[in-house]
Order: C-alpha cells, then structure tokens, then sequence
C-alpha cells in the first residue's frame, strides 16, 4: 500500500467520522500481519492530516491517540512524531514572527495557542531530562532534549512571544498554573542532565518563563510619577471643558506635544492612558 493510499484512507474515515476502534478494525487490512502500525509512516501521515486546517483535527487526532496507548506504533516512530510536530511549532513560530493580523478573538486565540504550547514544549523537556537516566543509550534522549531546547529558545528569546503568552496569562489562570508546576518538575529533573552547557540553556529557558508575569510590572513611585504633565493637562482640559468637540483637533495636539517633546510611542501611550 502507498502512502497516497493511506492519506485516502485517513481522508475517507474522516469523512464517514468513523471511531478510532473502527478506524483500529479497517486499518489493520492495510499492513502485512504482525507488523507495526508505521511500517507506512503511519504517525507522520496522521500527523500531516490533522494539521491541515486552522486548527489540529480531533478527529483525526484520537485516531494517532489510540495507536500510541495500542503500543501499534514502535518507540522510534513516537521521536518522529514529536520532531515532526517540534518542527511544526517552529516554522508556525517563524510565521507569528512575520505577520500577527487579526481580529480581536483572533488574536486572544494565537496567545492561548502560544500558551499551549509553552507547556507542551516544556512537558517534553521535562519527560526526556526524567528519561535520561533510564535510558540505555542517554545520547537518543539528550538529542530529543536538545531539540525541545532549541524549540523553547525560538519562543521565549522573542519578547513579542513572551508578551503574548502574559496576555494568555491574565486570560486562562488554570493554564498558566499548569505552566508553573510543568517548570517546577522541569527544575527538579535538571539534576539528571550530564551536559552543562544544555543544562545552562534549560535554566534560562525557565527563568524567562518565571518572568513572564513581571513583564508589565514598575516600582510603585514610577507608576504613580507624571513623566510628561503636559499630556495630561491637554487631555483634561478636553475632557472637561470640550466634551462634545471633534476628536481629530486632540489628536493633533498630541501629536504636537510628543514630537515638541520628542516622547518615544511606547511611553507617549501610556501617558494617554495613564491620563484617562
């Protein structure tokens, strides 16, 4: 059987929403008896059919679900799935890098996205720095290690990334404590990695995350401190004496006072928001 074949399959059972003990029963007819499940690749091709849309197909999804906790799929195919799903996140990371457009819940679900898969990648560290003193071989896992790695480093040295997860903080408070406790295991498995420098790397990776929630966070006395009066003053003077003006002429004396004043955007903004 080809591998086309096999996506026509995939494509049919998804179609007639077959269950995934449906999908074990017809699935079997394709592979030569006593033989595993990914003889075909079997789990990448799962893999790259449920990832075709906006979103993963659950579908799809529960039918890769079942043949793992079947034991059908043998232990090498697993590390193929997660360096195929690995370098998923990595090229969908490269492309939020680029372009991040959309409409509010839009942009609510990217942060919820991100925040997810934080904690997957963090999961997976966490599950092969346990795993390394099991091992026979302990390079097999410190290179999946070392992948999760690379994968963190992507996500977290971007400050637009991290940015993005804090607001997924404020949103989804069970996840984010899922992320803690996920970092806390992580901390205490690092005693099993032999390698200094990747366990270096894994200890900035968590220590970003543990920043995260300080991102937005001043002294008190540089919160409560007017930098620049004259914002406010224009914007009090509007709100009470012109309140059912146009807005455009505000606009433009503000804008006349940032570039008088040369106030950098960031700060410029949150002046007006302080003032209101």
């Amino acid at each position: 059987m080809k591998v086309v074949n096999l996506k026509q399959a995939i494509l049919q059972a998804w179609k007639e929403r077959w269950s995934d003990y449906q999908w074990a029963i017809n699935i079997k007819k394709f592979f030569p008896k006593g033989a595993t499940w990914d003889i075909l690749n079997l789990a990448e091709t799962l893999l790259e059919q449920a990832m075709i849309g906006p979103s993963p197909n659950p579908l799809i999804m529960s039918y890769l679900k079942y043949a793992i906790s079947s034991q059908s799929l043998d232990n090498f195919s697993k590390h193929l799935r997660v360096r195929s799903l690995a370098n998923c996140i990595e090229e969908n990371c490269n492309f939020m890098l680029s372009s991040c457009h959309g409409k509010a819940e839009e942009c609510i679900g990217l942060c919820r996205a991100l925040l997810n898969t934080l904690n997957w990648m963090l999961r997976a560290a966490a599950f092969y720095a346990e795993k390394l003193k099991e091992l026979i071989d302990p390079a097999v896992g410190e290179n999946q290690l070392i992948m999760c790695t690379e994968r963190l480093e992507k996500l977290l040295n971007s400050s637009r990334n991290r940015a993005l997860i804090h607001i997924a903080r404020l949103e989804e408070t069970a996840s984010w404590a899922n992320v803690e406790q996920t970092v806390i295991k992580l901390a205490e498995v690092l005693i099993n990695v032999n390698n200094p420098q990747l366990r270096t790397r894994l200890e900035d990776c968590t220590s970003l995350v543990k920043g995260i929630p300080l991102m937005l966070s001043v002294h008190t006395e540089q919160l409560n401190k007017t930098t620049f009066p004259t914002i406010h003053a224009v914007i009090i003077l509007e709100g009470t004496m012109n309140l059912t003006s146009e807005i455009q002429p505000l606009v433009e004396q503000l804008m006349m006072v940032k570039r008088m004043q040369r106030i950098p955007s960031p700060l410029f903004v949150l002046e007006i928001w302080k003032a209101c």
